[in-house]
């Protein structure tokens, strides 16, 4: 039993891992090709249509049209665990909270997460170019080439960009606050989503039978619950900052993206904001409220997928467990 539960608990989080980084990939690529398409007529707010524009650049491009740029938001996550971790070693800023917070250790904490989206700033900038740009145009990318134009990037060698480039340090601001902004509102949801979560378990005990089975799914699926809750009211709060976020960045690297109003065709990126308000400005102006929202329907889709998962895994974990016992 012991050896089972360890097991499930693996086989779980596998599972869910492999959701969040492989199988919604198609859902970023389009969510982030949406939100830095100025001239889309079609906002695909809705599943609905996203899933029909994904059908017709999969029919036209074929399959790694959708899976573009996967290893490079690998890189990306390694990159920010790694530099979090070397900061945490040398700098008196805390990893993780101790049960007796106080401000200043929340302060340090959330300084820590701000540098660390900083540094691993301009690899998101090139994981980001990866993921839109359209598999037409493009070569076939090596799996350290977001590395390769991060630090060109930051030391100003390698691609040739427009003058339009916005400078790093533009692009600061914006991307620790969205980094900070995602970690807070998703920790909190996670604690409070636990919280209940817990509450309501301790209230309804088990029966003898179903002990063995319950306890497992009471140890691993909260924890999975409460995670998919955290990211999911995240991404849909700061969904607007997003889109100004990928804006800026895409700026000046003569990026081209599919068209997705029709699923084949290409369009360049010719924005010329200033900074950021000027981007929420334009934006507002230009593309209505709504504009802000572009390529809403693949975080539908993306936490659809999610849940089909979720779902999936208790059952057949469900079973197996009743089986065995």
């Amino acid at each position: 039993s012991e050896q089972l539960n360890r097991f499930a608990g693996f086989g779980i989080g596998l599972a869910s891992l492999f959701t969040e980084n492989v199988l919604a990939h198609p859902c970023i690529v389009l969510r982030r090709q949406c939100q830095v398409n100025y001239h889309a007529r079609n906002y695909h707010l809705t599943p609905f249509t996203i899933v029909n524009i994904m059908y017709s650049i999969n029919k036209t491009q074929g399959p790694r049209a959708l899976w573009k740029g996967m290893g490079s938001t690998f890189i990306v996550q390694g990159i920010t665990l790694g530099t979090e971790g070397i900061i945490s070693e040398f700098t008196p800023l805390p990893r993780e909270l101790s049960h007796k917070w106080n401000l200043k250790q929340i302060g340090g904490h959330l300084l820590l997460k701000g540098l660390t989206h900083v540094i691993a700033m301009p690899f998101y900038s090139a994981s980001l170019i990866e993921t839109v740009q359209s598999e037409i145009i493009r070569d076939n990318p090596g799996i350290l080439d977001c590395v390769k134009e991060g630090i060109g990037r930051v030391v100003g060698m390698g691609v040739p960009h427009s003058k339009r480039l916005l400078p790093l340090m533009v692009l600061i601001f914006p991307t620790a606050l969205h980094g900070v902004l995602h970690y807070v509102i998703s920790s909190i949801v996670q604690k409070l989503v636990l919280f209940v979560l817990k509450r309501d378990n301790s209230h309804n005990l088990p029966t003898e039978s179903s002990t063995s089975v319950q306890s497992m799914l009471d140890a691993y699926f909260p924890e999975l619950i409460a995670s998919f809750a955290a990211s999911l009211c995240a991404d849909v709060m700061l969904y607007p900052l997003e889109t100004v976020l990928h804006r800026l960045h895409i700026q000046g690297t003569r990026t081209i993206i599919d068209n997705t109003d029709l699923g084949y065709e290409v369009l360049p990126i010719n924005t010329q904001y200033e900074g950021m308000r000027d981007c929420i400005n334009t934006i507002k102006r230009e593309e209505g409220m709504l504009g802000f929202y572009k390529g809403f329907g693949a975080v539908v889709v993306q936490y659809t997928l999610h849940v089909a998962v979720l779902q999936l895994t208790k059952i057949i974990y469900s079973t197996l467990l009743q089986n065995v016992s």
